[in-house]
């Protein structure tokens, strides 16, 4: 009996999407940030650092995911 889902499949899918999500979340903070623009009622400051940081790891995680899929 085949498998309704492939989970093989999804799980390298989910990687990709986890990191491009990662990755166009925290440009569009570096980006706003850069213009000026702050989140109303936001509190905290903007953290360059963090927001490189996990800029570099969805990186990782999306060219990882894209590779696990080309394989």
């Amino acid at each position: 009996m085949e498998q309704l889902i492939d989970l093989d499949l999804l799980v390298k899918q989910m990687a990709l999407a986890f990191g491009a999500a990662m990755v166009l979340g925290n440009l569009f903070a570096i980006i706003q940030h850069r213009r000026g623009v702050t989140p109303r009622e936001a509190t905290g400051e903007f953290r360059a650092v963090r927001a490189y940081w996990l800029l570099g790891v969805g990186l990782l995680i999306s060219v990882w995911g894209a590779a696990s899929l080309l394989t």
